[in-house]
């Protein structure tokens, strides 16, 4: 894998189970792929059952004691754990167990500020650490002067890590308005969308379900994909010509997680509504993971926070290459198809289902416009879609899918 020149670290994992319907276990074998995105070694993993997360020290007396025991044993340099942390909990914890102590949150703001390519990726990724970290200046002090580097460290906000709250909130000011304009700049590249009366589908799905490699394969498009968590952070989008003539632009969008932390759905909220401001939803599932149902879950959960409900959805099990059982059925999606991103299996019949969508909000017409008609055909340019027009002596002859409520208007 590629990871920078640094120093390697050791971690144990820590989880709480609170009640028996949780998949604590599962959430840590996710939690250790993605410290190993991170660059660390997962050395070992505690979970502790109780009624409650310990409001002071996140796991009980004696699981701390057995903790510090298991790092020492593995020479660990940190502890990791799967929930994100209050200040008063990072505090109590490193004083306790006097070494490095992270939570899942920071973990995935480290993969993001070293996924972050675009101007637009960075300025997200630092506004999300400062929120992050302006509430525990004082519990990371403590641990960054031992640090030397590693998880937590890098990225664009390391530079403000030392200063003072004053200073941070300043400098979250001057990021938000950054995101403003581009958020503006990302508005109005919907809007020019909206006028040419392209739809657009938004690819879902949870991370490492296949998302870039669909777009590259279904529109040669060239983004980074990697068997890797967040592999791709920019939201990239692209035409898609279908075989009947008609087009539609299809959008990547960051991968989905469970626990995705508050700081990174609100800094990220303007790339995450690409599916909000979406015709559809392409529901990406990697049907080779044992967890695939509860990976639908979240991905529900998250577009419902986002508001992007209520959209007709195409569900695609991805991986068929790797499926041996079937294992996984979507009930809320509108239509399912079995698919392989990686071999192209499935992927033409994908594209007879986004035509077929396509067509039912369409009229389909051939006429002959007399020329003093004429602007009848830049009515179809602007609302509909222009298939072919051929200037004879009788007048213009058009073939054109036009949208119902412009049908009359050109007839």
């Amino acid at each position: 894998m590629e990871y920078f020149n640094e120093i390697e670290e050791r971690v144990v994992l820590v989880g709480v189970q609170v009640n028996d319907n949780e998949d604590t276990y599962e959430s840590l074998e996710e939690l250790e792929e993605l410290a190993e995105t991170a660059g660390a070694v997962t050395v070992g993993k505690i979970i502790q059952n109780r009624e409650a997360v310990h409001p002071g020290t996140y796991i009980g007396k004696g699981k701390i004691e057995e903790v510090r025991t298991l790092a020492l044993a593995m020479d660990a340099t940190g502890i990791i754990c799967d929930d994100e942390l209050s200040p008063a909990q990072l505090n109590n914890l490193e004083r306790e167990l006097d070494c490095k102590v992270m939570d899942r949150t920071l973990l995935i703001l480290d993969i993001f500020a070293r996924r972050a390519v675009t101007s637009e990726g960075k300025i997200q990724v630092e506004l999300a650490q400062l929120r992050y970290r302006s509430a525990r200046l004082v519990g990371l002090r403590n641990s960054l002067s031992r640090l030397g580097g590693g998880i937590g460290t890098r990225g664009p906000g390391e530079k403000k890590l030392e200063t003072d709250r004053r200073l941070i909130r300043t400098r979250i000011s001057a990021l938000k308005q950054e995101l403003s304009q581009v958020e503006k700049h990302r508005d109005l590249i919907r809007s020019k969308r909206a006028r040419g009366n392209i739809k657009t589908a938004a690819i879902v799905g949870y991370t490492n379900a296949g998302k870039s490699t669909l777009l590259n394969t279904m529109t040669g498009a060239e983004v980074l994909s990697e068997d890797k968590l967040f592999a791709t952070l920019d939201p990239t989008t692209r035409l898609l010509n279908l075989d009947d003539g008609q087009q539609i632009l299809l959008t990547d969008t960051v991968g989905f997680i469970r626990k995705l932390p508050h700081h990174l759905v609100e800094a990220f909220k303007s790339t995450l509504e690409e599916a909000k401001y979406a015709d559809y939803i392409i529901h990406v599932v990697d049907a080779s993971n044992p967890q695939a149902e509860m990976q639908m879950h979240i991905v529900y959960e998250t577009l419902q926070e986002l508001g992007a409900t209520g959209k007709k959805t195409i569900t695609l099990y991805n991986k068929q290459d790797a499926v041996s059982v079937e294992q996984v059925r979507d009930f809320r999606a509108d239509y399912t198809l079995k698919i392989s991103a990686k071999t192209g299996e499935g992927l033409s019949e994908l594209k007879e289902l986004l035509g077929k969508l396509l067509a039912e909000d369409q009229i389909y017409i051939e006429r002959v416009f007399p020329y003093q008609e004429a602007g009848k055909i830049q009515l179809i340019r602007d609302y509909g879609q222009l298939i072919s027009e051929e200037y004879t002596e009788a007048g213009i002859v058009v073939k054109a899918r036009v949208p119902m409520e412009i049908y009359t208007r050109v007839t």
